[in-house]
């Protein structure tokens, strides 16, 4: 048998608290005794026990008493209750209240300790719950945006003003900003979070297929319709159907879509009747819908049943700010799914040079191209001159100016990287680069040297 813990052990006779302790000892439990519910309270405020064994019937405090206060201290501590046989009415009261189990005396000491093994095993896999849900949050609650800037926090706010709501939400924004992200904080913030979660990509499917994938089908509805699929709506009944790209519907489906969101029933392809489904519609696109709509290549009156609740989510270059928070944390994630990456951090010149940069590709541009850096990179730190290769052609070229500016290097600093840009920009060439600068070819083989 396995066991650890503490134990509080409490009896106003002392001898069964001595003949507890023993065998709870020798299966590896470490157990401290109290003579009486007074004292058995005043040593759980002042020791965290994981599992308390009182008697019931005590002379003052009573182990009901106890009971109260070992749950208003930690209501995941279990207490079992130890009682004579005319007691039975007390104990079954104090199951009412709380009590994991109770012993009638006398007891089997074998009995003692299975209940107890299995009170704390129980404790021990609610704790790990909680701190699964706990990272189940994090990563797909508020936890798993990343951003202090004005725009992320005020976006923070609405979020959390948005989640508790049942209203269909329209995520505005161009590719890349992590709109699947604030649909998920949305689902995890709200009271549908113990409900499903689905997300579905309306441009990754074709017409007939994504039917099919939204609305489910019978058995033979079509060729090659060889089982039934329930479809997604009835696998998000009670949660959260997040549709991405929505833009991008074919128009006979935004029909068929209307209707579920206006009757809350869905019909699968080939079915005589519907089903009614509970489910919460968060859209997203990147696509002008007003102007989708205005071309007649979008539904206006599901725009208006979509469009309940609109946020906006801001482009990277929009909050250049957050970049040095993003590149830490897309490292740290970069490193856990390369353990053999040798990167370790960027250098901060590397990320004054990447707050510079256009980033048309948003967020998962950056995140790409940290993951790239991990794989490729032999440096623990990566500086500009590891960093330059890796970088997109179209970027824009990073200027020494532009990023001292940024970083506020000294002057010394700042003259160092010029004259290694102007090398770079002579193509290698010093002597050419000492030329353009107006010093002696020494003085930049000196600065390399320093630089390292």
């Amino acid at each position: 048998m396995s066991v650890e813990g503490r134990i509080l052990v409490v009896d106003d006779h002392v001898e069964m608290g001595l003949m507890l302790r023993e065998p709870l000892t020798d299966v590896g439990y470490a157990v401290d005794l109290a003579t009486g519910g007074e004292e058995a309270i005043r040593m759980a405020r002042a020791q965290a026990y994981d599992a308390v064994l009182c008697d019931l019937r005590m002379e003052g405090v009573d182990g009901l008493d106890v009971l109260e206060a070992v749950r208003a201290l930690d209501a995941d501590v279990p207490v079992l209750m130890m009682t004579a046989f005319g007691g039975v009415e007390s104990a079954v009261e104090a199951m009412k209240r709380g009590a994991y189990h109770y012993f009638t005396k006398p007891f089997r000491l074998d009995e003692v300790l299975l209940f107890l093994e299995r009170a704390l095993k129980e404790r021990r896999l609610q704790a790990e719950n909680r701190v699964l849900r706990r990272a189940a949050t994090e990563r797909s609650g508020l936890g798993a945006l990343v951003g202090r800037s004005a725009v992320m926090r005020h976006l923070y706010e609405l979020i959390d003003r948005v989640a508790h709501a049942q209203a269909a939400v329209l995520l505005r924004g161009p590719s890349g900003t992590g709109k699947e992200l604030v649909a998920r904080a949305l689902h995890f913030q709200g009271p549908r979070a113990s409900g499903p979660f689905v997300a579905v990509n309306c441009t990754a499917l074709p017409h007939d297929l994504l039917e099919s994938e939204l609305f489910g089908h019978l058995k033979g509805a079509f060729t090659g319709a060889t089982h039934a699929r329930r479809g997604l709506f009835v696998e998000a009944d009670g949660g959260t159907l997040f549709l991405d790209e929505i833009g991008d519907m074919p128009v006979e489906l935004q029909a068929r879509l209307l209707r579920v969101l206006e009757d809350g029933e869905v019909r699968a392809v080939g079915a005589d009747g519907s089903r009614t489904v509970d489910v919460r519609v968060i859209a997203a696109t990147h696509q002008d819908l007003d102007a989708r709509v205005r071309e007649g290549r979008f539904r206006a009156d599901l725009f208006y049943r979509l469009n309940v609740v609109t946020l906006q989510l801001p482009p990277l270059s929009e909050r250049r700010e957050d970049i040095p928070l993003l590149v830490e944390h897309f490292t740290a994630r970069a490193r856990a799914r390369n353990p053999r990456a040798r990167m370790q951090s960027l250098s901060p010149e590397a990320v004054a040079a990447l707050a510079t940069l256009p980033w048309p590709g948003n967020v998962r541009e950056l995140e790409n191209l940290i993951e790239r850096l991990a794989v490729m990179v032999t440096s623990e730190v990566v500086g500009l001159e590891e960093l330059r290769p890796h970088l997109p052609p179209e970027a824009p070229e990073v200027q020494p100016l532009v990023m001292a500016q940024r970083a506020l290097w000294p002057l010394r600093r700042l003259e160092a990287e010029y004259i290694a840009w102007m090398v770079t920009r002579c193509g290698g060439n010093k002597t050419r680069a000492a030329e353009v600068l107006g010093i002696d070819v020494s003085t930049i083989h000196r600065r390399e040297r320093e630089r390292g």
